[in-house]
């Protein structure tokens, strides 16, 4: 009887809901939903199943895309559409934010009034906007302008090796074959000669921190301490390398000195003491030069054999090892400003920039010559006038000698070549800047220190016009030269003609 009355009722199909008077897509039918729909139902779940329809319709797309993506796994249930609700839940908890309600789509856009035209749209339904701050103007553009050659330093007898700048920039230092000489920046005098300390050549120099100490680095193995102020060397020497010394660099406390050597030894010093605190087995080539970090914690090495060394200060262990395919000799390495980079010059005719934490060559700036000697440069900025620093944006520099007697200023981060000055006759083997005062001073084999100084925004528009007044001159010079010779041209002419007539 019961088989009978279940023939006898015909099979209902699943209840479909409308949506502005469509078949609701299939998307939003889930097996629940279809449970639901059976005659069973009570009017309570009916009306919570209306009530989840109704707020996925006001669902946008853009948010249910916004839930796929956070979900860390696409199981069916983070993907089903009942967490819609949810999310709207969360995202609109706040006072101050309210879902958009479905009245407000249909409503007709109104003509914008002459007052809403000139102010901001704001919504009922979220808090007003702040007025706005005006923007600070922004940096002055950094604008380079070129060094030009102030003054020749003339007294060595030999090529000078080295030349650095004081501390405080009113000194300069030049190291020559037997001989130092410390100058006056300002006058170009010569305050101090220091010789009768050495018994063999000199290659190297470097101020302590203070200025009242020059430290000299010799081919007899040996490193000499100077009063800067008296001229006479401190009895101490600083003994312990096996062959020659070619580079020295003071901590910035100046109670530590580093020292590179043709024995391939690294020798880290206690200057009160004269004694050697490390001694680095750096390479396998004589060491061409070290520096230190602003704040002393790291040391750089290079040599002969293509290798950038990277060295704890206070343990003496090799942080980082950094070579080019190349594996081209290393003459000079500076860390930079900020300690991030390492300037290195290479026997191929290049300058690189090292990213020393990551390994890698970042820049690489070539146009000089250098093949054979062992050349130096230092970092400069750009960008503010001497005295004025802070008043607009400033760049970093990059400059070096050549093999070719020229100067060369590189922009570190275009790597384009901002000037290029002759002025040595041969080979310009150092190079050291003073940013604060604008100045720069290069040495070389001609046996002369040049002192060179950044030309002022005044100068440059007063040189600007000196060239323009030249051009206006060789142009208006050009012209009469061409009607000259254009007249003399018509007047040979005539007289030729007039040799063919007959007068009578």
């Amino acid at each position: 009887m019961d088989g009978a009355n279940d023939r006898s009722l015909p099979l209902r199909s699943p209840k479909r809901r409308r949506v502005n008077g469509n078949l609701s897509p299939f998307r939003y039918s889930s097996p629940d939903e279809l449970a639901g729909s059976s005659d069973h139902e009570t009017p309570l779940t009916y009306h919570r199943r209306r009530t989840s329809s109704s707020n996925l319709r006001r669902t946008p797309t853009d948010h249910r895309r916004r839930s796929y993506e956070r979900s860390d796994q696409d199981s069916p249930d983070e993907l089903d559409h009942t967490t819609y609700p949810t999310f709207w839940h969360d995202k609109y908890r706040r006072e101050d934010l309210r879902p958009p309600t479905v009245a407000s789509r249909h409503v007709t856009p109104e003509a914008p009034s002459e007052i809403s035209m000139l102010t901001p749209v704001q919504s009922p339904d979220y808090p007003p906007l702040s007025p706005a701050t005006p923007l600070p103007p922004p940096p002055k553009q950094a604008r380079y302008f070129p060094y030009k050659e102030k003054m020749v330093l003339k007294g060595h007898k030999k090529g000078v090796a080295a030349v650095r700048f004081s501390p405080t920039g009113d000194m300069i230092a030049s190291c020559c074959e037997f001989s130092y000489q410390i100058w006056s920046t300002s006058t170009g005098k010569c305050i101090h000669t220091l010789a009768d300390g050495h018994l063999a050549g000199i290659s190297t120099l470097a101020w302590s921190p203070d200025g009242r100490t020059l430290a000299s680095g010799s081919d007899d193995k040996s490193i000499r301490l100077w009063d800067t102020v008296t001229g006479k060397a401190y009895p101490l020497q600083l003994v312990g390398h096996h062959n020659y010394i070619y580079s020295i660099a003071f901590s910035p406390k100046g109670n530590m000195l580093v020292s590179g050597s043709y024995d391939e030894a690294v020798f880290l010093w206690d200057v009160r003491t004269a004694r050697v605190m490390r001694s680095l087995p750096a390479h396998s080539d004589p060491v061409a030069g070290v520096d230190f970090t602003r704040d002393g914690t790291l040391i750089v090495s290079c040599a002969g054999d293509g290798l950038i060394r990277i060295w704890d200060t206070a343990t003496g262990q090799c942080l980082q090892t950094l070579v080019h395919e190349d594996r081209a000799p290393v003459t000079s390495v500076r860390f930079s400003p900020n300690m991030k980079f390492v300037l290195a010059w290479t026997l191929d005719s290049c300058v690189r920039l090292w990213n020393y934490v990551e390994g890698r060559c970042v820049k690489t700036y070539q146009g000089h010559k250098n093949e054979k000697f062992s050349l130096g440069g230092a970092f400069g900025v750009y960008g503010d006038e001497a005295g004025e620093v802070g008043l607009g944006e400033k760049k970093a520099f990059t400059v070096s000698g050549s093999e070719t007697g020229e100067l060369l200023w590189w922009d570190v981060q275009s790597k384009v070549v901002l000037q290029r000055e002759s002025g040595h006759e041969g080979c310009v083997l150092g190079v050291d800047t003073w940013d604060q005062g604008g100045l720069l001073v290069s040495c070389g084999l001609d046996r002369t220190v040049r002192v060179w100084e950044r030309v002022s925004e005044a100068d440059t528009e007063e040189l600007a016009k000196m060239e323009d007044e030249v051009t206006i001159e060789e142009a208006v010079n050009g012209i009469v030269k061409e009607e000259d010779v254009a007249l003399k041209m018509e007047d040979s002419d005539v007289a030729d003609g007039l040799q063919h007539v007959d007068i009578k």
